[in-house]
């Protein structure tokens, strides 16, 4: 009874929501809710599927990044084809673009996209009717159980009553044969628009405060477990709705290039959503670090009046450059005027070098408030390789910089290497890196005088899986995107590094940590080295470091993700014997903060 009651719902609402569509589709259905929505929305029944399960996932989750590997790209064809036609045109190099669309317009889509230059390689169709054109809203999030094992789908309610919309993230789980977890039946059900979101692949997760008021029935420690356990957000950050963007969705003003990088809407002092936007990156520097527990990087790119010098607070626009696209080694960027994009396109090209960088016209779609990243969603790998490195930064050290980074692969690591050169023009070369702890790799670079002169070194890390799958990072190193730090010379003669003159365990940074942190020790001749971990009571939790080691500065790199750990106190113990027959036990303690 209770089901023929929700297929009844369910049928009212679709053939009410497709009518809408009809009536609209000249422009589509706005990103904002329409005004025969908000009625709607208030009995809007979900659709939810018997063949997609709706329970917790059984293993650890971890959302992946915008900018990690992804197998291709999601797009809806409903309205906006000229734009549509054009993201198809770059990403299609990058990967399969997947094109939900109904059977009888593929060959209409096809045809367009072959006019305005594009191919039909990495065309997928996804058979499907829809609502709207926004699937980066309502489509699928990527993530992966214990971190790289395998890809899942999520899906959440969308937050309009769009149920065309609403199913095709199963329609894509179905095609792609990629097992789909529904958040849409109690009590396991979320509100939420993949446009509020943003994720550093790391366990943290950004969100406008339009996530609490949308779940009215769930507190912020409900909505805060949903995404741990679905999702593996250990840390959701959430910060104030913006007065003038209406939908109060992120990506309108902010966007993670990196794990460590956030790219910032700027408005003029005190214009617009400027102050707000402000206050809230002032928040989160304030009380947040990056993954690997240093502070956010920030980078501004202008929010530019509309094509009447109007801005959101005057009745104008709202134009952003944040609402754009990585689809592995592209960047698709909404432009407006030749005046305002130049710098913002340099902006891009400057923050993320070896990337493409593509730019298409997005005035006709900018009014229904929403741009590239609206209009898309990445899919990811199935079979990813994660590196984890905390890059090096300008220092005074010449003689010697340790490179330490977590490399893990579904099917194992068969070599770690990092490349790093002084002149980009005389190519890169190699240093292997030694595995010294599980998915742990090291290697120490030496580097030549800089003679009195600042000196910038080029480096990136690449892993190849034993399937022979070869990965760097960052992902655009080999065209021209490797990290980069400068050394001082001058500071280096006065601050060089001494030789190790007794045993020594540090404590590790950062603490408390969560997920991972550093354990730094010291031999002073080669030694065999036992690190253990323990619990509060006393029972060994995992043997970190197990070798014979030679002397000198070692690094462990701790993940509590992998070990499962719980939060509360830890101790580790460091016993060691050296090659003259001393011994050395020293013990510490950490903690973790889930």
């Amino acid at each position: 009874m209770k089901r023929t009651w929700i297929l009844g719902l369910l049928v009212a609402a679709l053939a009410q929501s497709e009518t809408l569509a009809q009536e609209a589709d000249s422009l589509g259905l706005p990103r904002f809710l329409a005004p025969e929505e908000r009625d709607l929305m208030k009995t809007y029944v979900p659709p939810a599927s018997p063949d997609a399960p709706s329970h917790l996932p059984s293993s650890p989750m971890r959302a992946a990044a915008e900018w990690e590997e992804s197998q291709g790209v999601q797009i809806t064809w409903r309205s906006f084809p000229t734009i549509l036609r054009q993201i198809v045109v770059a990403a299609q190099r990058e990967g399969k673009v997947f094109i939900v669309a109904n059977a009888s317009d593929t060959t209409n889509i096809k045809n367009a996209i072959l006019q305005g230059g594009g191919t039909l390689e990495n065309l997928v169709f996804v058979i499907a009717p829809s609502n709207s054109i926004w699937c980066r809203d309502y489509g699928a999030w990527s993530v992966y159980s214990n971190d790289i094992d395998s890809l899942y789908f999520v899906d959440w309610i969308y937050n309009r009553p769009r149920p065309l919309d609403d199913q095709i993230p199963l329609a894509l789980s179905n095609q792609l044969g990629v097992p789909l977890f529904q958040m849409t039946s109690p009590p396991n059900d979320l509100v939420h628009a993949g446009g509020n979101f943003m994720v550093d692949g790391f366990g943290t997760g950004f969100s406008s405060r339009l996530i609490l008021s949308e779940n009215p029935n769930k507190t912020e420690a409900q909505i805060d477990s949903l995404m741990r356990r679905f999702m593996g957000i250990r840390r959701y950050v959430k910060m104030p709705v913006l007065p003038y963007d209406v939908i109060h969705h992120i990506d309108m003003h902010m966007k993670l290039l990196d794990e460590e990088t956030l790219l910032v809407g700027e408005y003029p002092p005190g214009v617009s959503d400027g102050p707000q936007i402000e206050a809230n990156l002032q928040y989160v520097l304030n009380n947040f670090r990056t993954c690997y527990g240093r502070p956010y990087r920030v980078i501004r790119i202008p929010m530019p009046p509309d094509q009447f010098g109007r801005y959101p607070s005057q009745g104008g626009y709202y134009r952003t450059y944040t609402n754009s696209l990585i689809i592995n080694k592209t960047v698709i960027v909404p432009t407006y005027e030749p005046r305002y994009d130049t710098t913002a396109l340099r902006i891009y090209r400057e923050a993320m070098p070896g990337y493409r960088i593509v730019g298409i016209d997005c005035n006709q779609i900018i009014p229904q408030l929403g741009a590239i990243h609206c209009v898309t969603k990445e899919i990811a790998a199935r079979n990813p390789v994660l590196i984890a490195h905390k890059r090096l930064l300008d220092s005074p050290d010449t003689s010697a910089r340790e490179i330490v980074a977590k490399i893990t692969s579904r099917g194992g690591v068969a070599r770690a290497d990092v490349f790093w050169t002084t002149d980009t023009t005389l190519g890169f070369q190699s240093a292997p890196m030694t595995q010294f702890a599980p998915d742990s790799f090291r290697a120490v670079l030496s580097f030549p005088s800089a003679r009195n002169l600042p000196q910038t070194v080029y480096y990136y890390i690449a892993a190849t899986t034993n399937a022979g799958k070869r990965v760097t990072k960052p992902l655009t190193a080999e065209q021209g995107g490797a990290w980069r730090f400068t050394i001082q010379p001058s500071l280096a003669s006065r601050d060089a590094p001494k030789s190790v003159a007794a045993f020594s365990l540090e404590q590790n940074y950062p603490n408390p940590f969560n997920p991972t942190t550093i354990i730094v020790y010291s031999l002073p001749s080669a030694s065999d080295v036992r690190l253990e971990l323990f619990d509060v009571l006393g029972r060994k939790v995992a043997t970190l470091v197990e070798a014979r080691q030679s002397a000198g500065k070692q690094v462990c790199l701790l993940d509590a993700s992998r070990l499962a750990l719980a939060s509360g106190v830890y101790f580790y113990r460091l016993q060691a014997s050296g090659t003259n027959g001393e011994r050395f036990v020293q013990t510490r303690k950490m903690t973790l903060m889930k």
